[in-house]
């Protein structure tokens, strides 16, 4: 049995990659700050129910002449955040509420990559490695 079938570092290997994906949507809200009519938005939490993530899917290309995506598509589901607070140009960025989010979200990956290398090092303990 490979150490990648054991569920419980499947399940923290699916929260590590949801971190991931959600800190560049997160540093996209931080970098669009100033951007006329650019609304946040950020990923739904993982749902551990279905037994695992669903494959990843890449961008479609309708058209030869298309350009191919560069950036491999997120397996979460991002969701738009409904702020009412919004400057007239119409951007709805709380710089505050967003670095908020990305200081909980790394706080959240350490503790994920913490107890992943521990549960590793527990195999290598019990192996006698």
């Amino acid at each position: 049995m490979a150490i990648s079938d054991l569920p419980i570092f499947s399940l923290l290997r699916t929260k590590m990659h949801w971190h991931q994906d959600r800190q560049r949507l997160l540093a996209e809200n931080v970098a669009n700050a100033d951007m006329p009519r650019f609304k946040p938005s950020d990923l739904a939490p993982p749902s551990f129910d279905s037994g695992g993530p669903a494959p990843a899917l890449g961008m479609l290309q309708t058209n030869p002449a298309h350009l191919a995506g560069f950036e491999p598509a997120s397996q979460f589901e991002a969701r738009r955040q409904h702020d009412f607070e919004v400057v007239p140009s119409g951007n709805g960025v709380n710089l505050e509420d967003e670095m908020l989010k990305v200081a909980a979200n790394q706080m959240d990956y350490q503790a994920a990559t913490m107890l992943y290398t521990r549960g590793l090092g527990l195999i290598k303990t019990a192996l006698g490695k």
